[in-house]
Parts: structure tokens; C-alpha cells; sequence
């Protein structure tokens, strides 16, 4: 009050030095604000580049890394990384330029390419063609990922359920599948069916706000069972000398197709970066963040393979021990993974749904949404029945859509979208060598997926849930 104003026979009054000293700590305070404010709002978006590139495609690279060989399984999984995160890179600063070039705050992934085809006039009238072929290919990402849930919860509770009985508190390990069969249950696509009401409730969910409790949790446990399965895989590694170095050929593009899909966070990089304080420090938050999503792919991909060997199976949660800690793993994954659902389900929600929607009169627009999601969690479950196939559904769906996406349209984009202020020869001859990559990894990824998976499906059940070559 001293420092503040105050009355002395209905006077101003303020005391010497009051108005510096009120300055000087006001801008103390405010410096403060902005650098928690600042940092927060960093840290928030590491986190969801963090969390938008790990999943399930984590769990399954020992596998890839088995695919492609000891040695040459990192060395790819690192040039990948260094491709995926250029490629994330360019998309941001074709993002910049249009949004400059148009005077609009930020773009779209799919904006970008309908505006970056503008700049070509050749192209010019079928942009809006561009913009519903990035849409498509989201689509078929985000709900490839959703099979790509049914099937996992479906292996993974089934494994715990068989062995339920056999479960015990000793963790030891024989370098096997560890967790064995004790009393046999339903077919893994009987869980899919289980699991499809509560997938239905779950997208049911009017706003992503109301999950956020659960997203949070769910994000805690993924953490603390990633975690765990690390220090498995750490504290029990054998000795490699007769691990192959180098992978079978045919079995390469299965690696592609695990990879590319593992690297799937490309489809919310402008979305975070459009919703930063200061867009300018993204790309240092972006290298941070990719720099040890490929670090820690690197590292669980080879500890892995490395523990299991040629058991490993389609997620390295199928390999974990018959104990208690490491099933209760497996169930708080799950929960994770079946939180996250809604979260993948929206983007192909937010896509298909509204042009329908609003065709209708008011009174239909509630039960026509609720009917359109509906269906597409059937599709969804009634896909991955069909392929219930851990690793090659994640193969095949990596190599389909997540090449096309991560790889093949941000080089494209970049020599559409500067093509009037010149590209270097150079540029451009990298830009369509890692176009070319993308294309041959689609090709020969979804190629080999699907003819294994057709191989495969004369087999039991078991040895598909299993990864059994």
C-alpha cells in the first residue's frame, strides 16, 4: 500500500521512487509469466510429437529390425529417421511460404498440397484432387491404425487370458516366447468382437476434451510399461553372434513397411505447429522430438530383437515373461492402446462425416453421425478379422498409406511449391530420389505383405497371431 497510491487530505499521494519500483517488479513478474508460459507451451508440444510417434508401431520393430539383420536393421532404421524428420521438416516450410503467400495464418497438410498444385499452372484445376487424395490416404492411415488396435488388444488379452492360470510371480526368462499357452481360449477374432461395443461407446464421445482425464492416464501407464519392457529387454540381452547382420531381400520390404509405419507422426506436425505461441521455435522442438523418438526406436528395435531373437513376435509384448508384472504390462498397454483409439478415429471422423452430416435436416444430424461412426468401427473390426495378423497388418498399412504421406508427397510438394522462384537441379534430384524411395518401399511393401499374408492364412491361427514365418 505504501508503494501503491494512496489518500492524505483527499490528495494524491505516491510515494518517492514508487512508479520504478512498481515497474521494476511488474516486469519481473511478466518475464517470469512468459518463460513458464513459453516453456510450457514447448514442452506440451515435445510431448505430442513424442506421443504421435510412438505406439504400436514401437512394439513391433524388434521384429523389423529381425526382417532387415542385426546391422543393417538400425543403420535403415536411422536413415529412415533422418529421412522421415526432412520430410517433416519441408512440409513445415512449404506450410510457411503458401501461408505467407496467401496471407493466412497456417495451412493444412492437405491445404498445403491443394495450394502448393495452385502455384503450377498446369495443375492449377486439379488441385482440389490433390486435397482429396492427402484426405484419402489420412484416412486410410488413421483407420489402418484403428485395425491395427483391434488386432493387438485382441492378441494380447488373449495371451493373458491362456495363461492366466500358469501366471506366477518369478520373471524368468528362456529366451522363447515367454508367455505360454495354459488353457486355450476363443479365436483372437472372437476378442475383436468383444472388443467392438466398447470401441462403438468409445467413439460415441462427443468432444476429445471429455478424454483428456483418460488420455492423460493412459499416456502415464504407455510410459510406465514402455519402460518396463525396456529394462526386460536390456537386463536379459544374449549374446548376438548368431543373429543375422544382414536380413533375407524378401523380407526387406516387411522391414519398410514396419518402419514407415512406426514413423506415422507426420499427419500432426502442422497441426502442433500451428498451434504454438511462437511457430519459429518449432523446428528445433521438431529435431528434439523425432531425434529421440529414432533414438529410442533404434535402441528398443535392437535391444529387442537382440533378447528374443527369431521368437520375436509381431509385438514384443507377446515375448514378455508369464509373471505377473510383466501381464499387468500387457493390460495397461492395452488400456492405453484403447484410450488412444478415439484420438486415431477422429481425424478420418472429422473427414468423412461432416460433408454427410450436412445433407440432413437438423432432427437427422445427430443419429446420421452417430450411425456413420458406427459403421466405420465395424469396418474397422471386420478389416482387421479378415487380416488378423499383427505384423503384416502394420507392414501392409505402413507401406499402402504412411509411404505416401511421410515419403512420397512433402519432396513433391516442395518443387510445386517454390517451382516459380527457381529449384536447384540438385533439390529437385533429391526430392525425387526420396519420392522414388517412398514409391519402390510402397510397392514392394505392399506386395510382399499381401502375399504373405494370402501364404499365411493357409496356416492355424496361432502361427498368424504369432509371427510365425
Amino acid at each position: 500500500a505504501i508503494l501503491t497510491e494512496g489518500k492524505v487530505k483527499n490528495q494524491d499521494y505516491r510515494c518517492p521512487g514508487a512508479e520504478s519500483i512498481e515497474c521494476f517488479f511488474f516486469f519481473c513478474f511478466y518475464l517470469h509469466y512468459l518463460c513458464f508460459f513459453l516453456l510450457f507451451r514447448v514442452l506440451q508440444t515435445l510431448i505430442h510429437i513424442l506421443k504421435g510417434n510412438i505406439g504400436t508401431g514401437l512394439l513391433s520393430l524388434p521384429l523389423a529390425v529381425k526382417n532387415a539383420g542385426l546391422v543393417l536393421g538400425p543403420v535403415s532404421l536411422l536413415g529412415m529417421g533422418i529421412i522421415a524428420l526432412h520430410c517433416m521438416e519441408v512440409l513445415v516450410k512449404c506450410s510457411h511460404h503458401l501461408s505467407a503467400k496467401l496471407n493466412r495464418p497456417s495451412l493444412t497438410y492437405s491445404e498445403a498440397v491443394q495450394y502448393g498444385m495452385e502455384n503450377v499452372s498446369w495443375l492449377r484445376r486439379h488441385s482440389h484432387f490433390g486435397k482429396q487424395t492427402v484426405n484419402l490416404f489420412l484416412v486410410i492411415t488413421q483407420l489402418g491404425f484403428c485395425c491395427v488396435y483391434f488386432v493387438f488388444l485382441s492378441d494380447n488379452i488373449k495371451q493373458v487370458v491362456e495363461a492366466a492360470n500358469a501366471t506366477t510371480i518369478s520373471c524368468q526368462i528362456n529366451h522363447t516366447n515367454q508367455t505360454q499357452v495354459s488353457v486355450p481360449s476363443f479365436d483372437s477374432r472372437i476378442y475383436m468382437l468383444f472388443f467392438l461395443p466398447a470401441f462403438v461407446l468409445l467413439v460415441f464421445t462427443p468432444s476429445l476434451k471429455y478424454l483428456a482425464p483418460l488420455s492423460l492416464v493412459a499416456n502415464v501407464v504407455m510410459t510406465l510399461s514402455l519402460a518396463l519392457i525396456y529394462f526386460y529387454s536390456v537386463t536379459n540381452i544374449r549374446y548376438p553372434i548368431d543373429l543375422p547382420k544382414v536380413g533375407r531381400a524378401r523380407d526387406y520390404p516387411l522391414f519398410f513397411g514396419t518402419a514407415i509405419f512406426a514413423f506415422e507422426g507426420i499427419g500432426v506436425v502442422l497441426p502442433l505447429e500451428n498451434k504454438m505461441q511462437k511457430p519459429k521455435s518449432f523446428l528445433w522442438v521438431l529435431y528434439l522430438g523425432m531425434g529421440t523418438v529414432t533414438l529410442l526406436y533404434i535402441s528398443l528395435g535392437t535391444v529387442g530383437y537382440m533378447c528374443f531373437g527369431a521368437d520375436i513376435g509381431g509385438s514384443i509384448t507377446l515375448n514378455l515373461p508369464n509373471c505377473w508384472m510383466y501381464q499387468a504390462v500387457k493390460l495397461l498397454y492395452c488400456f492405453g492402446i484403447f484410450i488412444t483409439f478415439a484420438l486415431q478415429f477422429y481425424v478420418p471422423a472429422e473427414i468423412l462425416i461432416p460433408p454427410v452430416v450436412a445433407r440432413v435436416s437438423d432432427s437427422w444430424k445427430r443419429p446420421v453421425d452417430l450411425l456413420l461412426r458406427t459403421s466405420l468401427v465395424i469396418f474397422t473390426c471386420a478389416l482387421a478379422i479378415l487380416i488378423p495378423m499383427l505384423d503384416l497388418v502394420i507392414s501392409l498399412v505402413g507401406s499402402v498409406s504412411s509411404s505416401f504421406l511421410a515419403l512420397i508427397f512433402p519432396p513433391l510438394l516442395q518443387i510445386l511449391t517454390f517451382h516459380r522462384e527457381g529449384v536447384s537441379p540438385l533439390v529437385v534430384l533429391k526430392n525425387v530420389l526420396i519420392s522414388l524411395i517412398g514409391f519402390v518401399g510402397f510397392v514392394s511393401g505392399t506386395y510382399v505383405a499381401i502375399h504373405q499374408i494370402i501364404s499365411r492364412s493357409t496356416h492355424g491361427p496361432e502361427e498368424a497371431s504369432y509371427g510365425v514365418q
